[in-house]
């Protein structure tokens, strides 16, 4: 409802403005353009409109900072705590970005909505980065992208690559039941030697670190156990039933993902929140510099006009008196 009304009020802004191409800050009467078109070519009623559209804008802007901040404690909580879920996978299988492989998959994770500043353009463009640096003659490497804005971003050029797109993940408080279902469907349907996640990893309100965690498939692991290197220490561990060793790395890849992926998941939607509640406050306060300025402009045309009818009057006054 505010991203729709900000958009309507944005439309009728710049429906009242002049025509000719404008720059975003400097387009609302600069210094320079309303000494070129003189006080008197500006209408008050005109400057009155666009002081209502930037004071609406404003006050949506506002309302969406406070419902962001409301939105953000619960999430960092869950957040926190969705951490100590992976770690344990890490200090077991490690982190191996390193690993070559055949077939690697980029799980690219944005936000279904905009207005949050440069996170999403962050986790295309890292996404993209990494299309290159595992990608080879001999080498296969797709896209599955989980929100709206980063599905909107890499179907302009990169459309063939995407196996799989995710939307609306995050219209209803995430869960790890809901996670893990999306995880074993993205399994099922995608072949993969490796698992890069893409996500921005929340530092601050005004901070985020973009992360690629890499999961490797059960087949890859036993091959770099039995190469040594960091995951040569599996072999150490004692396996007890009657599992054997693959079926055993078969169900830790599975747990691993689905953990990784809900943490991942937490982690992108707090720095969302984040970079929403930045972004609105630069609003506005950007809002804020324009409604001065639109109302030194207004009182500069009031104060024209009553000095223009007053010249207009005394000189009536004087011809009559000749």
């Amino acid at each position: 409802m505010a991203m729709a009304a900000l958009r309507r009020e944005g439309r009728r802004f710049l429906l009242s403005s002049n025509p000719s191409p404008v720059v975003a800050r400097s387009a609302i009467f600069s210094e320079e353009s309303s000494a070129a078109l003189g006080v008197r070519g500006v209408s008050t009623q005109v400057v009155r409109n666009r002081m209502k559209s930037v004071r609406n804008i404003q006050k949506i802007t506002k309302a969406m900072k406070m419902v962001a901040a409301s939105k953000l404690r619960a999430v960092q909580v869950r957040t926190e705590n969705s951490r100590g879920l992976w770690q344990p996978f890490t200090a077991l299988l490690g982190d191996a970005p390193s690993v070559d492989v055949k077939k690697n998959v980029i799980i690219t994770i944005s936000s279904d909505k905009g207005l949050c500043g440069g996170i999403n353009s962050t986790s295309v463009k890292i996404s993209k980065s990494l299309f290159k640096v595992t990608s080879g003659p001999e080498k296969e490497t797709k896209y599955v992208v989980l929100g709206e804005k980063g599905k909107v971003q890499l179907m302009r050029d990169s459309k063939n690559h995407i196996e799989m797109t995710i939307s609306e993940l995050q219209k209803n408080p995430l869960n790890f039941t809901q996670v893990s279902v999306l995880a074993d469907d993205i399994l099922k349907n995608v072949e993969y030697d490796a698992l890069r996640i893409v996500y921005n990893k929340f530092q601050s309100v005004v901070q985020f670190l973009p992360t690629i965690n890499t999961i490797l498939s059960p087949e890859i692991v036993e091959r770099e156990s039995e190469a040594g290197g960091k995951l040569g220490d599996l072999d150490s561990y004692e396996i007890e039933g009657g599992e054997t060793k693959a079926e055993i790395l078969q169900n830790l890849a599975e747990f691993q993902f689905s953990c990784v992926l809900f943490n991942a998941a937490l982690e992108n939607a707090c720095s969302e929140l984040g970079a929403r509640m930045s972004a609105m406050d630069s609003s506005s306060r950007n809002a804020g510099e324009m409604l001065d300025r639109l109302t030194l402009t207004y009182n500069r045309t009031r104060q024209a006009s009553i000095t223009t009818e007053l010249i207009e009057i005394i000189s009536g006054a004087s011809a009559l008196e000749g």
